[in-house]
């Protein structure tokens, strides 16, 4: 059976508004960050998609945003947290390299960017195969699912490279313990950013 995981990013926070770096350091989700989660979530019940199962990160911006999108109980893992930026944490955006990152982090304490593909896939791959639904929602961070994403690009039906932005999902199949992406949700928060941007 070909399983169907959905990869999604938290919900815009108070960091992400103050643009500071947001790794395994939390800040709670905005007005606006909660209600892109449930925009997002409305993309499975309009395409009538039936979630079986749900995960997320150990962060409660992570699992707040999950619990706006469905009501099924869930699983905290920690496999799913966000790459750690070290001495980084909660610092100003402007601050970061350019990218690739790469090992840069790892000079501060944090992670490389090797460590952080591989705990998103082996977590991510532990999990599918031992979960026999056929739809997952895993919720997880902008710079985990960038990794992971990329770790699995040689197998992909679909090639997405634009901006990530909060509550956007990956759609991957996963079949022979392979995950090939076959399409991106990007929301449409148009109308969402024009009213936030007037208050």
């Amino acid at each position: 059976m070909t399983q169907t995981l959905y990869l999604m990013r938290h919900g815009e926070t108070m960091f992400n508004q103050e643009h500071r770096v947001q790794g395994w350091v939390d800040s709670p989700l905005t007005e606006k960050g909660i209600r892109q989660a449930q925009i997002a979530g409305r993309y499975f019940t309009d395409n009538d998609i039936t979630l079986g199962s749900a995960y997320c990160s150990t962060a409660e911006r992570a699992s707040d945003t999950l619990e706006l999108v469905t009501d099924l109980p869930y699983h905290r893992e920690k496999g799913l947290r966000e790459w750690y930026f070290g001495r980084f944490e909660a610092q100003p955006e402007f601050l970061n390299p350019p990218l690739p990152y790469n090992d840069f982090f790892a000079t501060y304490g944090g992670e490389t960017q090797t460590q952080v593909t591989k705990r998103l896939s082996d977590t991510i791959l532990h999990l599918m195969q031992h979960d026999h639904h056929r739809n997952i929602l895993m919720v997880s961070h902008g710079g985990a699912i960038a990794c992971f994403k990329r770790a699995w690009d040689q197998y992909a039906e679909h090639q997405y490279n634009g901006h990530f932005g909060n509550c956007s999902i990956m759609i991957f199949d996963f079949a022979e313990d392979k995950f090939s992406l076959k399409g991106a949700y990007i929301p449409d928060f148009t109308e969402l950013d024009k009213e936030f941007s007037n208050r």
